[in-house]
């Protein structure tokens, strides 16, 4: 039997856990400018408070489905909305780090690719999007 000690043991090091990836990501938001970027990009800066809460209650929401283990049994065209939605949210935080990174502009202008930034995202979207489903419907059949 665990004792008292074994516990308490168990809950700072869980909570110490929860603090250092929690304040990973923090920094990551923040020194990175992910918020704003991903504002800046969807023109809504206005709504840039919209985003944080977003973040923090998906966090929040995420967090409790986890320790509580919530099940949710959804339709097929439930799931792929839901997927769709992710898969946009992941997409523009990937898009804006990008752009905070600035990758693809140096490396379109360097290989005389500047026109074709464009054509250049979205083979780099749609790549991931084929690739993923490939994964999905394929190879985890």
């Amino acid at each position: 039997m665990i004792g008292l000690f074994g516990i308490v043991s168990a809950a700072v090091i869980g909570l110490a856990g929860g603090l250092a990836v929690g304040g990973g990501m923090v920094s990551f938001l923040i020194v990175l400018d992910i918020v704003p970027r991903l504002a800046q990009m969807t023109r809504s800066f206005d709504r840039v408070h919209w985003f944080e809460g977003a973040m923090v209650t998906g966090v929040l929401f995420w967090t409790f489905a986890y320790f509580f283990d919530w099940r949710v049994t959804l339709t097929p065209v439930a799931a792929i909305l839901i997927g769709l939605l992710a898969g946009c949210f992941v997409g523009m935080l990937a898009g804006a780090l990008t752009e905070v990174l600035n990758v693809l502009p140096i490396m379109a202008k360097r290989l005389g690719l500047g026109g074709y930034i464009v054509w250049l995202l979205m083979a780099m979207v749609l790549g991931k999007v084929i690739g993923s489903l490939f994964d999905w419907i394929v190879y985890h059949a």
